[in-house]
């Protein structure tokens, strides 16, 4: 997981920084549809909704903007209807990947996505045979300023299972159940929460130990990821810290 965490560290600053926005805003809100159609529009009794809206406010997504994909689930406003699907395929290397799509045309989604598997070296699998290898955790990316006893007390009582030091940041985990209560505690201790999600890790690492192969790796991960009906895409490699920071310039 630790390659991953860290390439989505990278990710999240980048995206920060990026006035452009757009896209990653539009996905956002379609999770939070979503979500908010399946279970109800009040976050504090929707958990897939509260996590939504907890990763949309980390990229600062706007409260309007959040509440108008809200209402438009709900259906007090104007809705598509998405299907959810879940694609499985190997990166160059062999590198395990799961793509969750939102997709009102699961054909052009999926012709998609096969051509950037093909085009840029990779493989898509049968389902079933990559997901076994990965299972949902709750991951509190907080600013690596804050110290690391204080976190890490505050953290365990909230729930956590362990605090990790991820070189810049702290990458808290917890069972996905105790992921906002994670978050919300180490907010109210005055320390700044990057992210918290609840993401599909694996314990089955692939390393990739040489540039061209982080290379490779990353440049599918992007491709996919810049593909509008993608919300996430989780992959089981291990890459150096420099590799990334190397490959990701």
């Amino acid at each position: 997981m630790s390659g991953h965490s860290k390439w989505a560290t990278i990710k999240h600053k980048k995206g920060a920084a990026d006035k452009a926005r757009g896209k990653l805003f539009a996905k956002l809100a379609r999770q939070i549809e979503v979500a908010a159609r399946a279970g109800g529009g009040d976050p504090d009794m929707n958990p897939g909704l509260r996590t939504a809206v907890a990763k949309a406010k980390s990229s600062q997504m706007t409260n309007d903007a959040i509440d108008r994909a809200i209402k438009r689930g709900t259906g007090e406003a104007g809705a598509e209807n998405y299907e959810a699907i879940t694609y499985e395929g190997y990166a160059p290397g062999g590198v395990a990947l799961l793509i969750d799509v939102l997709t009102d045309n699961r054909n052009r989604t999926g012709a998609e996505i096969r051509n950037v598997f093909t085009k840029h070296g990779g493989s898509m699998a049968e389902p079933g045979s990559v997901s076994w290898q990965f299972h949902r955790r709750g991951v509190v990316l907080v600013d690596g300023s804050a110290d690391e006893e204080l976190l890490l007390g505050i953290a365990l009582e909230a729930g956590a299972d362990d605090v990790i030091d991820d070189g810049g940041t702290w990458r808290v985990i917890s069972d996905p159940s105790a992921l906002h209560a994670v978050s919300e505690a180490v907010t109210h201790a005055g320390l700044s929460v990057l992210s918290a999600e609840a993401p599909m890790v694996s314990d089955n690492l692939v390393p990739v130990d040489t540039i061209e192969g982080a290379k490779a790796v990353l440049r599918i991960l992007d491709a996919i990821e810049d593909n509008d009906d993608v919300q996430d895409v989780y992959a089981n490699f291990d890459i150096a810290d420099d590799l990334i920071e190397a490959a990701a310039s």
